[in-house]
């Protein structure tokens, strides 16, 4: 079983670093400011999916006047619609769904799922692009409520 399980390991991390590799810039690494301000990371998988990744923080004011550090995380699968906005530049719609994770002091934390609609800016000629997105979340540990995270940033891509 234990063979197995290495077996299985190693085929996905060489189809998933294949298709990475044919990506001519597939890591992104830059800014996000909103909910989150943070690190923003993007991996290309194919030409029109990704993986976008943050890790935030944020301060809040308490009731009692006290100010508590939050840090955020989230991971999305996004598709690429290229073609949705006709234009000479490279203006794809982005669409997903993934999770967050926020905690920070004194706060056993909270789960999410957060679905991602985005609109990105990709500069002919230059390995950046500039983006910004609205992620409507529904929290469901420890209770059940809905928010939205919104964004701007831009990464360099390696």
């Amino acid at each position: 079983m234990k063979k197995l399980t290495h077996l299985a390991i190693a085929f996905f991390l060489l189809v998933a670093v294949n298709q990475v590799v044919a990506q001519q810039r597939h890591l992104g690494l830059g800014l996000i400011i909103g909910e989150p301000t943070g690190l923003s990371a993007k991996l290309w998988t194919s030409s029109v999916t990704a993986f976008d990744m943050g890790l935030g923080w944020s301060v809040r004011n308490l009731n009692n006047g006290e100010q508590a550090t939050k840090i955020h995380i989230h991971i999305d699968y996004l598709r690429h619609a290229f073609n949705a906005i006709q234009t000479t530049e490279k203006l794809p719609l982005y669409y997903g769904f993934g999770g967050k994770f926020i905690g920070g002091d004194g706060d056993d934390g909270s789960l999410a799922i957060r679905g991602v609609l985005g609109l990105a800016w990709q500069p002919h000629q230059t390995p950046l692009d500039v983006f910004v997105e609205l992620a409507p979340t529904l929290q469901v540990v420890p209770s059940s409520t809905f928010g939205v995270d919104a964004a701007i940033g831009f990464r360099y891509f390696f």
